[in-house]
């Protein structure tokens, strides 16, 4: 890691990253452990120690588990702190929709550029983000591959939420990184799409030639929350929005009734998705 990149971090850090490494720092020297000694338990160098301690490198889940292990002492900080770790890990517009996201009733998505970051594989995620812009560092890439690889526990929540996704065809035959990033993506969308939890369906490209098309307006997440209420989050140039507004709300929900309505069944949108994956490039 750069001396750049190690500044930005721990100008970047959150207050949960700055807690973590304070406690990891006086839980150690209660033990009576160096760094080394402490990188020897947890199976880190003394340089990563040192690094989380001043947040150059802030402890990932996997050091956060290590440590609840080694210095822990029963009381469950460092895994409480797996769950703020990875929320401060996402982008800021993203934070106050991830908890959302995590304890949906429902959630229906539709997309029109890229495959929603729930649904994404580890290569295309990995892909889309080191190629984005403004460009981040690796070590960023990496907290944002894992935060993003980290949502996916939705799918097997219990109880089990109800997952829907539209896709414009457009998205399906957009690669990212290479095509073999892509067949990899487009046969996790089909696996996941034959879940008893999960539609998948499919925009075509020609539905504008029928004389209807109500996805003109972008990209849009509806979401149930556990306590029965509906919001509709949208992403506009890093910007991310949160509308709770029952007659927005209302008018969104009715939009995307009418998007789903025109895409390909289920059915027909696995059988399709089967179908590109399958294809040589």
């Amino acid at each position: 890691m750069t001396a750049m990149a190690r500044a930005e971090n721990k100008t970047e850090a959150g207050g949960t990253a700055h807690l973590v490494a304070a406690l990891a720092k006086a839980l150690r020297e209660q033990h009576g452990l160096t760094q080394p000694q402490l990188g020897d338990r947890l199976g880190y160098t003394a340089a990563a120690v040192s690094a989380m301690e001043t947040c150059a490198q802030p402890a990932s889940d996997q050091m956060l588990v290590k440590l609840e292990e080694a210095i822990g002492g029963g009381l469950g900080v460092f895994q409480q702190a797996r769950k703020w770790m990875l929320l401060e890990k996402y982008p800021a517009r993203f934070r106050g929709f991830s908890e959302l996201e995590a304890g949906a009733l429902t959630l229906c998505s539709y997309q029109t550029l890229i495959v929603d970051g729930l649904f994404q594989t580890e290569d295309y995620a990995r892909a889309l983000i080191g190629g984005s812009y403004p460009p981040v560092s690796e070590q960023r890439r990496e907290e944002l591959v894992e935060a993003r690889l980290a949502r996916r526990a939705l799918f097997d929540r219990n109880p089990s939420p109800l997952l829907e996704l539209i896709l414009e065809e457009s998205v399906l035959r957009r690669p990212f990184g290479s095509w073999e990033i892509m067949r990899g993506q487009l046969r996790s969308l089909a696996d996941n799409a034959q879940r008893d939890n999960v539609f998948v369906q499919v925009l075509p490209l020609d539905r504008g030639l029928r004389g209807t098309y109500a996805g003109d307006r972008g990209a849009m997440q509806l979401v149930e929350t556990k306590d029965h209420e509906h919001v509709v989050y949208m992403e506009i140039e890093d910007q991310g929005i949160l509308i709770n507004d029952p007659a927005e709300v209302s008018q969104l929900s009715h939009r995307y009734a009418r998007i789903r309505a025109q895409a390909l069944s289920p059915d027909e949108s696995l059988a399709f998705i089967e179908r590109l994956a399958g294809e040589d490039r």
